[in-house]
């Protein structure tokens, strides 16, 4: 039998979890009626100029992999991007049937662009080696308890 704080620290996790996903719902809604980027263009653009940083060329079929949306949604996504000014399509260096995404301005932050993401690299960050083993292994378990929800 688990004793109170086994079951209480249990819970806790749980909570926690749903404390997240209600977070995530509420800031989906602001930004859904809010006139900026869309997560899924934050995410692309935050993608594309850290790849840009690498020196590693982003095709549209990397950016659907990366953000496991179809083609067709990665060309609205690109159209919406380069309507913004964010990025260009360029052929690709070594296969003219490709394009590659590239950032307009490389002096963009993806901080700013995504400042979400790098909160929480920086939470992440102050984790030790033993509790971000824990964390991601439970968080991955999450994430897999949703995707399989997702496809029944």
């Amino acid at each position: 039998m688990r004793s109170t704080i086994e079951r209480t620290t249990q819970h806790g996790a749980f909570d926690a979890v749903e404390r997240l996903r209600r977070a995530e719902s509420r800031l989906a809604r602001r930004r859904q009626n809010s006139c900026g980027p869309g997560e899924t263009d934050r995410s692309a653009m935050r993608f594309v100029l850290e790849r840009a940083d690498e020196g590693v060329d982003v095709t549209p079929t990397d950016l659907a992999r990366f953000l496991d949306i179809s083609t067709a949604s990665v060309t609205a996504l690109l159209d919406r991007l380069r309507g913004g000014g964010m990025v260009e399509l360029r052929e690709h260096p070594s296969d003219r049937r490709k394009k590659v995404v590239r950032p307009v301005d490389r002096s963009d932050d993806p901080d700013v662009i995504d400042p979400l993401t790098a909160s929480i690299r920086e939470l992440s960050e102050q984790l030790d080696d033993r509790d971000a083993h824990l964390v991601h292994a439970f968080l991955d378990q999450v994430s897999d308890i949703v995707t399989q929800e997702c496809e029944r």
